[in-house]
């Protein structure tokens, strides 16, 4: 008797996914954005999203490449909208608190030291 296929492990069909050419590409640019390694990025991938979205990562990432976190500098820089929406790897709601505390940290000091410590955080979402 066959199982059912959502009892499977899909994690080797979900790597072929993610080592096609173009799917490598916005692997390694997403990577690249957030500053981990590939292969971190892609376990986390993996343990997180399902086939259909694995799938379309690539489309997703180039438009929100185009589209995301247009306005204001802080949140196109750390990709507010870009990591919650169109490439969801953080949680909306912890998102928008580095976004929040990321904003008032420039308007009070350095932008560059408030950017470096807000992305440091998303980082740290990422792989939790």
């Amino acid at each position: 008797m066959t199982g059912y296929l959502y009892e499977k492990d899909l994690r080797q069909m979900k790597f072929t996914i993610l080592t096609s050419t173009r799917h490598d590409e916005a692997v390694r640019a997403i990577a690249g954005r957030l500053g981990i390694s590939d292969a971190k990025l892609r376990m986390v991938l993996i343990r997180r999203f399902d086939m259909s979205l694995l799938e379309n990562l690539e489309s997703r990432w180039a438009m929100g490449q185009q589209h995301a976190d247009n306005g204001d500098p802080v949140t196109k820089e750390l990709g507010c909208e870009l990591f919650t929406r169109f490439v969801p790897l953080v949680d909306p709601g912890v998102m928008q608190s580095i976004c929040s505390e990321t904003r008032a940290m420039s308007e009070n000091g350095p932008q560059e030291e408030a950017l470096a410590r807000g992305k440091a955080r998303i980082r740290e979402a990422v792989l939790s």
